[in-house]
C-alpha cells in the first residue's frame, strides 16, 4: 500500500502540473459562472438553467479529465521508456499499475471538488438576486445539497471511465484507447436500448446478443440523475449507494483485467 500511495502521489503531482488540466478546470468554472449570465436570458428558469448547466459542465470536463489523462498514465511511461527503471526498482506491476488509478483517481476528486465549489458559490449569488416570494416559488433552494447526490454519481462514473481508459491503455495506443473509452461511454449512455431490441428486430440472435451487451457493458445512463435534481424530483439514498455500489464492482473487474494484461506484457 506505501508504494500504491508513493506511485497515487507522484501522478497527481504530476497530473497538478499539466497545462491541459488547468485549462480544463478554468474552462469548467468559467462556464459554470457564465451560465449565470445566460439564466439571465430566460425569465422564470433562471436557477434551474444554471444548475443545468453547472452539472453538465462538472461532467463533461470531468469526463475529458478522466479520458485524455487516464490513457496517458500508462503509455507516457513506455513512449518515454521511463517504464524500465521504474520496474526494476522494487515496485511490482500491481502497484504500479493501481498506483497511476489512485493518483487521477485523488485527481478527480479534487478537480470535481473545485468545480462543485464554484458551482454552488455561483448558485449562492444567485440566491441573494431574488426576493423571498420568488424563492419560494422553487421547487428547491437555489444552493439544493439534494445536487450533490447529482455530483458524488458523477464522480464514480468518472472513476469508472478512468478505469476503462486504463484497460484499454495496457494493451492499445493513446488514440485507440481514447476512441474505444468514449466509444463505450456512449454505447454505456443508451444501453436500456440495447435491453429493448427485441422489440425492432425479427433475429433472434440479434435481439440475445444485443440483450448479452446490455447485461455486459457498463450503463452509464444510471449515473445520470441530473434532471430529477434541478426539478427536485426525490433520487433516495438507496439508488445512489446501489448505483455506487454498481460502479465500484466494475471498476474492480476492470482494475483486475488491467493488472493482468499489464502483468504479461513484455517490454523488452
Amino acid at each position: 500500500m506505501r508504494i500504491i500511495g508513493h506511485v497515487a502521489l507522484n501522478v497527481f503531482k504530476e497530473s497538478v502540473r499539466d497545462k491541459v488540466l488547468y485549462n480544463l478546470v478554468v474552462f469548467a468554472v468559467l462556464l459554470i459562472a457564465v451560465s449565470y449570465l445566460l439564466g439571465q436570458l430566460t425569465a422564470g428558469q433562471d436557477v434551474k438553467i444554471i444548475k443545468d448547466l453547472g452539472l453538465a459542465a462538472i461532467a463533461t470536463f470531468g469526463l475529458l479529465i478522466a479520458v485524455f489523462i487516464g490513457i496517458g498514465l500508462v503509455w507516457k511511461e513506455v513512449e518515454r521508456r521511463s517504464i524500465y527503471s521504474l520496474l526494476s526498482k522494487p515496485i511490482r506491476r500491481h502497484e504500479f499499475v493501481l498506483g497511476k488509478y489512485a493518483g487521477l483517481g485523488l485527481t478527480l476528486l479534487v478537480n470535481v471538488a473545485i468545480m462543485t465549489v464554484a458551482f454552488y458559490a455561483v448558485l449562492a449569488y444567485m440566491n441573494t438576486q431574488f426576493p423571498e416570494n420568488v424563492r419560494a416559488a422553487w421547487p428547491a433552494p437555489a444552493t439544493d445539497p439534494g445536487m450533490l447526490r447529482a455530483v458524488a454519481l458523477v464522480f464514480v462514473e468518472l472513476l469508472l471511465v478512468t478505469a476503462i481508459a486504463l484497460f484499454f491503455s495496457t494493451f492499445s495506443g493513446p488514440f485507440l484507447a481514447a476512441a474505444l473509452t468514449f466509444g463505450l461511454w456512449i454505447i454505456g449512455h443508451f444501453n436500456a436500448d440495447l435491453r429493448n431490441f427485441e422489440a425492432v428486430v425479427d433475429s433472434r440472435a440479434a435481439a440475445y446478443a444485443a440483450r448479452a451487451l446490455y447485461y455486459v457493458l457498463p450503463n452509464f445512463a444510471a449515473f445520470d440523475v441530473k434532471t430529477q435534481v434541478v426539478y427536485a424530483l426525490p433520487v433516495p439514498a438507496s439508488y445512489v449507494a446501489m448505483t455506487a455500489l454498481y460502479g465500484v464492482v466494475y471498476i474492480a473487474m476492470l482494475l483486475t483485467g488491467s493488472v493482468m494484461i499489464f502483468a504479461r506484457r513484455d517490454f523488452k
